[in-house]
């Protein structure tokens, strides 16, 4: 399956049904997150939040799962602890970064417009 079909199905996805750790449990949402994350990582999309990117949010989360950690820990790029989340909180926000970082780039191709003068956009 090519970059782009697995990119167009992921715009599709309701992020919020997708990435329910009640709902669909903790591994099948960050398998997802490591289906779609690649794709975005490779077009230059991946979200970073609280100091981590995404690849260090699924990294940490299938850590702590296979470690039976209930917390993940935040680090910032200098490898330092800056706080922890649930690793269910964790798993969610590496499934839904990945997934919105390509629905996101997916709308702009249609929604972007450059400003032409007069238009009442402010520089």
């Amino acid at each position: 399956m090519s970059t782009s079909v697995v990119a167009s199905e992921a715009s599709s996805l309701d992020v919020r049904k997708v990435c329910d750790v009640q709902q669909n449990g903790i591994q099948k949402v960050i398998d997802l997150a490591a289906k779609y994350n690649p794709i975005a990582k490779k077009e230059g999309l991946e979200f970073m939040r609280l100091g981590m990117k995404t690849s260090q949010y699924i990294t940490a989360t299938q850590k702590s799962i296979k470690e039976g950690s209930k917390t993940v820990d935040i680090v910032n790029k200098k490898k330092k602890k800056t706080g922890t989340v649930t690793t269910e909180y964790a798993a969610w926000r590496a499934c839904s970064f990945a997934i919105t970082a390509l629905q996101q780039a997916s709308q702009a191709k249609t929604t972007w417009r450059m400003a032409t003068p007069g238009d009442g956009f402010v520089y």
